[in-house]
């Protein structure tokens, strides 16, 4: 991990970072936000399997290069008063703080089991009662913020009954559905300048500029925020922010695989189609959907995100099982990428840069890359080779082994366990 994190430090830093600033500035935020000097890489996947059901989920969140991680989650396998088969999951991405983000975590699954209750109507009954769900966190939520605190958080769920699924969101965390090997859904973001949203702020008396509303947020639902719902005389879905989900339902199929869940950073560097491609890939070689989250945010941290990023994968009995070759080939392409490293330090007059090598080996056409992360994805991998090569031959480097003052490859290739 400390490899990893030294890679993406110097990878795209501070070409990134001042980017990053030029972006907020355009958009008119009131400057850019604090970004660390490095990376904090650290995660804590976890998951769950409902046997009943044949649902298995896993779940990460990496801060990044954020001074705060400011994104929640949440999950249940199963939900109390509901029989089998029914489950609930959750990423809230906070602005402003990280305290609605953690407050919808927490009571968000109340309020829906609440509006539920034990025996739901589906489709419609389940829609409406999401909807009133999250408008009821909101105002619980506004009742413990008397005086109208700063801050908000976006919000995407997904709610699955034996029947169906239901996806609700408000802001720019999103879902995505893969069914039979192909993005079937997926969610849309609420932004200023959406038609529907467009409209509703200017009946409510606001304005955009600069893509933001009132200059300011650039999504048009969330949960808090409240200093954008004061309008008089209009309901809270119609306020200039609205924490009313779009809610879609959505008839089960046995070609369900999965639903990725993700806060805005990972939907910054990576599409829909390549999220799909790449999950269904990891699941083929057997990995678990927790530590294929971690995968996937470590990716994504790769490619250049600079947010904060969650991700929950929700699998169904449909998903892409291990397979063999799949296995094979992703050995094969470990081995390769480790023998490269290796033949790159030992060609050097000098012990080149881990940046270095990973920029050489990105010039360079590599067969089996994952789809959508590409040698993004294998990040770790030549990180952890080339931390391995050099704690194995330091020695090598000060002596030399072939005479030249340096190590032969046979002997950095034996510093990875590879073959000659």
């Amino acid at each position: 991990m400390a490899a990893l994190a030294g890679l993406l430090e110097c990878l795209l830093w501070p070409t990134r970072k001042d980017e990053e600033a030029e972006k907020e500035e355009e958009a008119g935020a009131q400057g850019p936000q604090s970004l660390l000097a490095a990376p904090r890489c650290s995660q804590r996947p976890h998951g769950g399997v409902a046997a009943s059901s044949g649902l298995r989920f896993g779940a990460s969140a990496a801060q990044g290069w954020r001074t705060h991680m400011e994104d929640a989650h949440c999950a249940w396998l199963s939900l109390p008063g509901l029989p089998p088969g029914w489950a609930f999951f959750a990423i809230l991405d906070g602005h402003g703080g990280a305290r609605v983000a953690r407050f919808g975590a927490r009571h968000l699954p109340g309020h829906v089991l609440e509006e539920l209750g034990p025996a739901p109507s589906e489709p419609e009954g389940v829609s409406q009662a999401l909807r009133r769900a999250f408008l009821n966190a909101d105002e619980r939520l506004r009742s413990l913020w008397p005086r109208g605190e700063p801050g908000g958080s976006t919000a995407v769920v997904l709610l699955v009954s034996p029947r169906f699924l239901y996806l609700a969101h408000c802001g720019d965390s999103r879902a995505v559905l893969s069914r039979a090997g192909a993005v079937a859904f997926s969610t849309q973001d609420h932004r200023p300048l959406r038609l529907r949203e467009r409209e509703r702020i200017y009946h409510a008396g606001g304005t955009i500029r600069r893509r933001r509303v009132e200059g300011s947020l650039a999504v048009s639902r969330a949960l808090g925020d409240f200093a954008y719902k004061a309008a008089p005389g209009r309901p809270p879905e119609l306020q200039l922010i609205s924490a009313e989900p779009e809610v879609a339902a959505l008839a089960r199929h046995t070609e369900d695989e999965f639903v990725l869940l993700a806060s805005d950073g990972v939907w910054d560097v990576m599409s829909g189609a390549a999220l799909v491609g790449l999950v269904a890939l990891r699941l083929r070689l057997d990995l678990a959907p927790e530590l294929l989250c971690a995968q996937l945010l470590d990716t994504c941290l790769c490619k250049g995100s600079l947010d904060n990023m969650t991700c929950i994968v929700v699998c169904f009995p449909g998903a892409p099982r291990a397979c063999e070759e799949a296995i094979r080939r992703e050995h094969a392409l470990d081995t390769a990428l480790g023998r490269r490293v290796a033949e790159l330090c030992a060609s050097a007059q000098e012990p080149p840069s881990l940046n270095t090598v990973f920029r050489t080996l990105a010039s360079e056409d590599i067969l089996d890359l994952p789809p959508g992360g590409g040698l993004h994805c294998k990040a770790a991998v030549i990180a952890e080779a080339y931390s391995q090569l050099f704690q194995a031959s330091e020695e090598c480097w000060e002596k030399g082994q072939d005479g030249a003052g340096k190590p032969s490859s046979t002997h950095l290739n034996s510093a990875l366990n590879l073959e000659a």
